[in-house]
């Protein structure tokens, strides 16, 4: 009797065919997860920049300016009246089209917390994975 172990040509071939398929179906799904978590990370990062320029004008009790700066494709952070620029947030190699706020290009928010302007930012990823972030007159900030 002998005993044999291992597997034929024939399995070796058909596993790595239903492997093969298998990757075949999973990779373009996995791409645009991918592409849709770029845009909701980078939605976290914008809803975070404005509540931080919310909380900053509150703790300092002054005026805080987000600036949506189109040429340089950045997220411009000023304090105060004077304007001085505090940092920015920049995406300009990040694939990502983000349109001006609908109030105009910035976003200012009061000692009191409050906005100055109720704003929508919307934007977009290469792949078309939109998100829209509203600040509120209270200073609410909300991902859709």
């Amino acid at each position: 009797m002998k005993n044999e172990s291992g597997f034929s040509l024939t399995e070796a071939l058909t596993s790595m065919a239903i492997v093969g398929l298998v990757s075949a179906l999973a990779i373009p799904n996995l791409m645009m997860l991918n592409a849709r978590m770029q845009a909701d990370v980078f939605a976290q990062q914008i809803s975070s920049e404005l509540r931080w320029a919310r909380q900053w004008s509150i703790s300092k009790r002054d005026r805080v300016r987000l600036v949506f700066d189109q040429d340089r494709q950045a997220i411009v952070a000023q304090v105060g009246n004077d304007r001085v620029q505090h940092h920015q947030l920049s995406y300009q190699h990040k694939g990502l089209e983000v349109d001006e706020p609908s109030a105009g290009p910035d976003v200012v928010f009061h000692p009191s917390g409050r906005s100055a302007t109720a704003t929508t930012i919307q934007f977009r990823n290469g792949q078309g994975h939109a998100r829209t972030i509203t600040v509120s007159l209270t200073g609410r900030v909300s991902i859709r």
